[in-house]
């Protein structure tokens, strides 16, 4: 079958420096085509490209056979161009058909017709089985319909390339069986689709064949059955990775406490919850959707309020909020860094050194010495691996999700923290750039400092932890030790609020 997209010789550079370079590629209709590749590789940089958000330095792009050069997103968007972008854009406010059908109302007598409005949403929420009112705010919504929603949007302007983005982040297991089985639709009904994604054993699942990234360049393509997963990783960053978690030493059990937690409440949302977390220790926290653990980091940082139950910090009771925290040597990795974690306006520069700036003040007017800065922040790039061009002048917006997280766990490590807590700190990060990550958190552990890690995985929290809490409904069931085993089962089981046969 003929292409639907061609790239010939693609490329783009950002401050002189390639990101995208020589890239010959092409995609058919009712095609599934996985794009792999380390953050940073160019994944980003090449889709900005087909969807006319930058235009390439070099080469070109052909639409059947066609040139190919759309200077703005709506351009790729008429031609039949959509993304389904991991951070959604939609608006809470409105209403799925206010959403759906933006850029274009229909009229009646010159007013909005909400009668034919509604009809055309539940056609497409049908086409998607999803039985939802066309007037229910968007902001109501699970992730997963949020995401349908999304998809709706592509349908409805006649899109014959979707380009998925880490679509699966953020959803249950049920919501990706629903995509996937959305996606197999499409392909039949002859829609091309680019599948970004992290999760190899996904792209195993859904692409017809794989394209991967390293550097910028084009380093390994063909059917999905010529590429198991441990040819993905190896393609991908070029080299084995045996050991994705680094070797753990155990902390003493009689280490110090960094976090003592007792009986700490709020309402409707945490119970009663005590845990402590000692000096060199990693400790997990698990749960299901919905169970407090993002709510229990936010009011430990003092972000949101406790009605009752008291915090310490090296003994020191805590009060106040984020600021006072920070000052005390408390660090917080936030699940979502682009809202929370960075200013993705400001330089990476700016960025890095942002939690350390009282560390940077001279003079009786406090004030800030670049010099110092920089130099501080040129050694955290060097030693976190942050590929970025120029740190004074690139926008940390510019960089690939996975060296933004590594800018947010850099702007922590510079405060010199005593507890730092990770929420979801590999969430949307390539195999590569996690065992960096993985080796960061123990390297800080080492030193003595405290980790609280939020996560989903539960390989991940098994690899990295010395203990982990279970959360549910607010309270934590239950606790395992590395020391004891950790067994599946009965981690899940306290999840579910049950104990697991012994």
């Amino acid at each position: 079958m003929s292409a639907l997209l061609t790239l010939e010789g693609l490329g783009k550079d950002w401050f002189g420096v390639p990101a995208v370079e020589g890239l010959t590629l092409s995609i058919a209709p009712g095609e599934v085509l996985g794009l792999i590749g380390e953050n940073g590789a160019g994944k980003s940089t090449l889709m900005n490209m087909i969807g006319g958000v930058v235009p390439p330095t070099r080469g070109r792009m052909l639409w059947e056979g066609q040139p190919y050069a759309p200077a703005s997103a709506a351009d790729a968007t008429a031609e039949g161009v959509a993304f389904i972008h991991q951070e959604l854009n939609l608006f809470g406010n409105l209403s799925i058909a206010e959403n759906i059908l933006i850029d274009g109302f229909p009229r009646r007598m010159g007013l909005i017709d909400r009668r034919a409005m509604a009809r055309a949403t539940e056609a497409l929420m049908a086409r998607l089985d999803l039985d939802l009112s066309p007037d229910r705010p968007v902001g109501t919504l699970v992730a997963g319909e949020k995401q349908l929603v999304e998809i709706a949007k592509a349908l409805h302007r006649r899109a014959r390339l979707i380009i998925f983005d880490e679509p699966t982040t953020s959803l249950t297991t049920r919501e990706i069986e629903r995509l996937f089985s959305l996606i197999d639709r499409l392909r039949a009904e002859g829609t091309a689709m680019i599948y970004i994604s992290h999760i190899l054993g996904d792209v195993v699942r859904v692409a017809d064949r794989v394209a991967v990234l390293r550097d910028g360049s084009l380093v390994g393509e063909g059917p999905v059955d010529d590429f198991p997963v441990p040819r993905m990783i190896h393609s991908m960053i070029g080299r084995e990775l045996a050991d994705v978690f680094p070797p753990r030493r155990i902390a003493p059990p009689d280490a110090p406490p960094v976090l003592e937690v007792e009986g700490l409440s709020a309402p409707g949302v945490i119970e009663d919850v005590s845990l402590t977390v000692r000096e060199g220790e990693v400790v997990g926290l698990f749960g299901l959707m919905g169970a407090g653990r993002s709510e229990l980091a936010r009011i430990l940082f003092g972000l949101d309020p406790a009605e009752r139950g008291r915090v310490r910090l090296g003994g020191q009771a805590l009060h106040g909020g984020p600021r006072e925290r920070i000052a005390a040597g408390m660090g917080f990795v936030t699940e979502n860094r682009r809202e929370e974690g960075l200013m993705m306006d400001a330089s990476v520069r700016d960025n890095l050194a942002l939690a350390a700036l009282g560390q940077f003040a001279a003079g009786p007017l406090g004030l800030v010495d670049r010099e110092k800065v920089g130099a501080a922040a040129q050694a955290m790039q060097q030693d976190l691996r942050i590929k970025a061009a120029d740190l004074a002048r690139q926008p940390v917006r510019s960089l690939s999700g996975g060296n933004q997280q590594k800018v947010v766990l850099g702007k922590w490590l510079l405060s010199r923290p005593h507890l730092l807590i990770l929420d979801e700190p590999t969430r949307g990060v390539d195999v590569g750039a996690r065992a960096e990550i993985y080796a960061i958190v123990n390297r800080l552990a080492e030193e003595g400092c405290g980790v609280l890690m939020i996560s989903s995985e539960l390989d991940e929290l098994k690899g990295m932890c010395d203990r982990i809490a279970v959360m549910r409904g607010g309270e934590i069931t239950g606790e395992r030790s590395r020391a004891g085993g950790y067994r599946d089962a009965d981690l899940v089981a306290l999840a579910f609020g049950e104990q697991a046969a012994a």
